[in-house]
């Protein structure tokens, strides 16, 4: 057996890898990761990225560029023209992300779930009383970023972003090993609440809001957003309340991780998530991911 073949049969038994991702110090880790990965050198970065394609599926024929400065630069590549077709069905809100399909259902009773058995409640998660409630009885879908994949994410729709709330916090794996061992864990991590109003095809408000909530984890945390002019990861002091009135249309960049993480999407209550989507499902940004109810 390979040593990677053998590495990985390790790392896949979940006690050991709920060790060694989760019972460390997972916030000074995630600083040096940060501040490695921004490291400017051609022989790091070769190596890194040599490390880092060796123990997962990174594939950088879709990127913009194939030569990178550093892992940082890596992490947050660009793909080439068209990489991503954009799926241009008014009455359907795509995909933000590349990712895998997390847990998913309808809020009821102010509940969602991070895993099967593992509820938490929409306002632990969304600090904001009056958005959380908005959503009961609307389709949510957890989508998870894998290490190696596309890390920016892109608008559903067209949309006007009218609020970015941060919550700073911890930085817990986010993997499906860690979803089943640790409750509430997305309400425990770093993450920002994206607060969006759907629009027209004339940029007038509809009147139907939106939330993305990008929820950092272990190695990942940053988030940075095009319309602030700032960087939110656990350094950053506040506020934590930013409003702003940004017009997005649909599949335009928004924003990125510094390196991956998750997205929980909460959908307008007239749109449902598509009923062929399963867990697990490998998705793209662009691709339809809720539809408009006639």
């Amino acid at each position: 057996m390979s040593i990677k073949k053998t590495i990985q049969n390790l790392l896949s038994q979940e006690d050991l890898n709920f060790l060694l991702t989760n019972r460390i110090p997972r916030n000074s880790l995630t600083r040096f990761i940060g501040w490695f990965s921004q490291i400017e050198n051609p022989v790091i970065a070769y190596a890194s990225i040599k490390i880092w394609q060796f123990f997962s599926a990174l594939d950088l024929t879709e990127a913009k560029n194939t030569h990178f400065k550093s892992m940082h630069a890596c992490f947050t590549r660009e793909l080439k023209p068209d990489a991503r077709p954009i799926h241009q069905d008014p009455n359907t809100l795509n995909s933000p992300c590349d990712a895998l399909v997390g847990a998913f259902g309808q809020v009821k009773d102010g509940e969602v779930f991070q895993a099967k058995g593992f509820p938490y409640t929409i306002k632990d998660l969304i600090p904001i009383p009056s958005l959380a409630m908005q959503y009961e009885g609307c389709d949510y879908v957890t989508l998870r970023l894998t290490s190696s994949m596309y890390h920016r994410f892109h608008s559903p729709s067209s949309i006007r972003m009218k609020r970015v709330t941060y919550i700073s916090g911890d930085t817990w794996n986010v993997n499906p090993i860690a979803l089943k061992r640790v409750e509430r864990l997305f309400c425990k991590n770093e993450r920002a609440v994206l607060e969006c109003e759907l629009t027209d095809q004339n940029g007038l408000g509809t009147g139907a809001t939106l939330t993305m909530v990008p929820v950092a984890a272990i190695l990942v945390a940053s988030i940075r957003l095009h319309c602030l002019n700032l960087l939110l990861h656990l350094k950053y002091q506040g506020p934590n309340t930013i409003e702003c009135d940004v017009q997005f249309n649909r599949g335009e960049e928004i924003g990125w991780f510094q390196h991956g993480s998750t997205i929980i999407v909460f959908a307008p209550s007239n749109y449902r998530l598509l009923a062929n989507l399963k867990q697990g499902d490998a998705i793209r940004m662009g691709e339809p991911l809720f539809r408009k109810l006639t």
